[in-house]
């Protein structure tokens, strides 16, 4: 009996997702025993105290103002050049590197990181992030013919890993000539983790040690998150100024986070080079792989970035706006990681964004005993994510404890 149709690369592909399920779950209890006794610690989004999905009251009001047509209609591919200026500016704000730059939207931070993988490393080709990772990265790697391969983000002291970096990106080198590393920071998800200045000069100068060696190294700088990562978030960015020409540094940006505007999919790759051939590269080969995969992207949404960057009151709304939510966030961390402390529950270092993780060595177990207790959280490989984004203080408080608590009764702590 035939059972399927599909091409031998296809067959069995099942979009199977833990945070997805996990919310599944949360989204049951409630229905069950009401929402106000569940803690959905599971949404990667900003909620409000209430539990209620927050759109920056400024961003509403400019995108409910636009004209119909402007929301209608389609949209360059590359995108609308007024929102390719504009949004490096956003990205950069005052750090940006000096170089050649360009610009190109894509759908969401999802497609820079397609995007990348489908134009710089070949078939059969490894793309290396830390082991601590947003599940996506594995699915783009595995959905175009590539591996992923992690090194270990902590050390011992739980400081950035820069040995096990080096030995596996030399490892990678080894095998093939283009490098795509994926630096998931400020703010990174799942851990909330960032690298210090001095960590980026490290991975740097490694970076041109590689150069030197006739390698082609390909920095993507995940900063989906980097609107809620404090006051210095962006000050990393002036390194990326005069790096070999071997060196392209692409910025992921994302208008789900900043601007709340999730179900858009609307982000931009941001590439960063010393060589002008190599951006111009950068803008032909990811516009044409941008008409091969959507198209174009949503006009509204470049129309929206538009009218409030460039306005500066609306500017400053906004960004007060964000500092609203980037402060409630940190305060509903502050909760956990001071209880976890508390509680001797040991947790990564957190520093900003919206997530904090919690290592486990079987995290769906001990997910599945809080259930118990309707908290619901999100079991990855590696350990436990918590959306401090998501949960309202009143429901962050006690967390951690039920967390040690349903740890202990499975023997994990």
């Amino acid at each position: 009996m035939l059972t399927s149709m599909a091409a031998p690369q296809a067959r069995g592909k099942k979009a199977g997702d833990a945070i997805f399920g996990a919310n599944r779950a949360a989204v049951e209890a409630a229905a069950r025993v009401g929402k106000e006794f569940v803690t959905n610690a599971t949404i990667g989004a900003i909620l409000d105290e209430s539990e209620k999905l927050v759109c920056l009251p400024t961003v509403k009001k400019v995108y409910q103002s636009l004209p119909m047509e402007e929301i209608i209609s389609y949209a360059p591919i590359a995108g609308l050049p007024d929102f390719l200026r504009d949004v490096q500016d956003c990205c950069f704000g005052d750090c940006r590197p000096e170089g050649y730059t360009a610009a190109v939207s894509t759908s969401g931070g999802t497609g820079v990181i397609h995007h990348v993988i489908q134009n710089y490393t070949c078939m059969g080709d490894d793309v290396l992030t830390s082991d601590w990772y947003w599940g996506a990265y594995s699915a783009l790697c595995d959905d175009n013919g590539r591996h992923l391969r992690t090194y270990k983000l902590f050390d011992d002291a739980l400081k950035f890993n820069h040995k096990d970096f080096q030995e596996q990106v030399n490892r990678m080198a080894a095998r093939q000539e283009n490098l795509v590393v994926i630096i998931n920071s400020p703010a990174h998800n799942p851990t909330g983790y960032s690298l210090t200045g001095d960590d980026w000069d490290q991975v740097l100068d490694f970076f041109r040690y590689l150069a030197g060696k006739g390698k082609h190294v390909i920095l993507l700088a995940d900063v989906a998150y980097i609107d809620y990562a404090g006051d210095q978030g962006r000050q990393f960015f002036k390194k990326f100024s005069g790096l070999p020409e071997e060196i392209l540094v692409i910025v992921g940006y994302s208008m789900s986070k900043s601007f709340t505007m999730y179900g858009q999919r609307l982000g931009a790759m941001i590439g960063v080079s010393s060589s002008q051939s190599v951006i111009q590269e950068f803008s032909d080969i990811n516009s044409y792989t941008s008409r091969a995969t959507w198209s174009n992207n949503s006009r509204g949404a470049m129309a929206c970035l538009i009218r409030i960057f460039e306005d500066p009151m609306l500017r400053s709304s906004w960004k007060a706006e964000q500092q609203e939510y980037y402060r409630l966030t940190k305060e509903r961390a502050d909760i956990f990681t001071s209880e976890a402390k508390q509680e001797g529950l040991p947790i990564l270092p957190y520093q900003a964004g919206f997530f904090i993780s919690v290592p486990s060595s079987d995290s769906a177990a001990a997910c599945s005993e809080l259930h118990k207790e309707n908290i619901f959280l999100v079991p990855l490989k590696a350990g436990i994510r918590i959306a401090a984004c998501a949960v309202p203080c009143s429901k962050m408080h006690g967390m951690a404890g039920k967390l040690k608590k349903a740890m202990e009764n499975i023997g994990q702590i």
